[in-house]
């Protein structure tokens, strides 16, 4: 009997490939949970440090386990001169999703852990990137506008010292609080592109820093981390109103509209709003079925009205998704081993019959 063939061209979509514990997706079901927590739960309710040690040590911490937490964070979010001092000799125009990838091969030579091969060492690894992801970020941001980087403040959260080192004043208590929501809603969203590439190079025992590397790659694509990007591009593009679901977009929707009238111009606020409800009308009328926006959609407005460029928007993404990858390229190398093969090795169907069904001759150069 034929053995059945596999569906091709599917871009994995559909197919399991293996087993986690860290977090799951049911879109039509509007959920989305951490470690069995649901995130619309932990925003607003936890800080993103709770959220980091949740991901990365299974359970909420206590009191005094987030303490020591923050510190840990809080020590290692200085980045070593040297990589302050490669960033401020690459072109100014260089893209920031660019120079962060860059930078993750560069400080993996700083880490006293990189030789190590064991869970507690992986983890230290996870502490320091997500420690200093939101430091380069804010660094980059200051040195392609010509001014010095700002050092972390050690009585700031990871939220607002990424506002603080990005603008020079540290946010008020509801702009960072906000910002902190934003960072816990985009900790985590399970097997996506960017999450698979991380895990798909730790199957092969690369250390953190190669696993990341591939992960902050991926996220740099249009197609996975620019859509905030391309929703503030097309607001501004429209910028009249005239001319006009993700369970997280409900929670940073209402961020949006304070901040517009905090600023006093809820313009990009009120499109955002209004190309919704036009695009869920124009979708259930052609398909028949409803459609709902995801958590780009609003934060884009949002990021907007923090003062945030652009073009930052996606490495914003990353400050909070390292946190995902790191505990997923930890449970990758230690936690799941025994539920698939140890490498990624997807198989593909080769169509390429340039003679026919039978292989090409080799001709020689001056026969050709």
């Amino acid at each position: 009997m034929e053995a059945c063939k596999p569906v091709l061209n599917t871009g994995l979509r559909g197919v399991t490939i293996a087993s986690t514990k860290i977090s799951d997706v049911k879109g039509a079901e509007g959920k989305l949970v951490y470690r069995g927590y649901r995130a619309k739960d932990l925003a607003g309710n936890t800080s993103f440090e709770e959220v980091v040690y949740l991901l990365l040590f299974e359970r909420l911490p206590n009191s005094k386990e987030l303490s020591d937490f923050k510190q840990q964070i809080d020590d290692q979010r200085m980045v070593p001169g040297e990589i302050l001092s490669a960033m401020e000799a690459m072109p100014k125009d260089a893209l920031p999703m660019d120079v962060l990838q860059a930078t993750v091969p560069m400080m993996a030579n700083y880490d006293p852990d990189i030789r190590q091969a064991d869970i507690d060492s992986a983890t230290r690894m996870a502490v320091r990137l997500t420690a200093r992801f939101a430091t380069i970020v804010a660094a980059w941001d200051r040195i392609r506008n010509g001014k010095a980087p700002i050092a972390p403040d050690p009585n700031l959260s990871q939220a607002a010292n990424f506002l603080y080192m990005l603008n020079g004043e540290a946010p008020d208590d509801e702009l960072a609080s906000f910002f902190d929501a934003c960072l816990v809603l985009h900790a985590e969203h399970s097997f996506n592109a960017s999450t698979f590439a991380a895990r798909e190079v730790a199957s092969t025992k690369a250390h953190m820093y190669a696993a990341v590397a591939a992960g902050v790659g991926s996220l740099s694509g249009p197609l996975h981390g620019g859509a905030n990007t391309r929703v503030m591009q097309m607001l501004l593009a429209i910028g009249d109103l005239e001319k006009v679901d993700d369970p997280r977009a409900h929670i940073i929707a209402p961020m949006s509209q304070t901040l517009g009238k905090r600023a006093g111009d809820t313009r990009w606020y009120d499109l955002s709003k209004a190309l919704e409800v036009k695009g869920k009308a124009a979708f259930k009328k052609k398909k028949g079925k409803d459609i709902f926006v995801n958590v780009d959609f609003y934060s884009a407005s949002l990021y907007y009205y923090m003062g945030i460029a652009v073009d930052l928007f996606s490495p914003i993404f990353a400050i909070s998704r390292i946190a995902g990858w790191s505990a997923h390229v930890i449970e990758e190398l230690y936690g799941g081993a025994a539920a698939k093969p140890t490498l990624y090795r997807p198989e593909s169907d080769y169509v390429g019959d340039y003679c026919g069904p039978d292989e090409c001759s080799f001709v020689p150069m001056d026969e050709r």
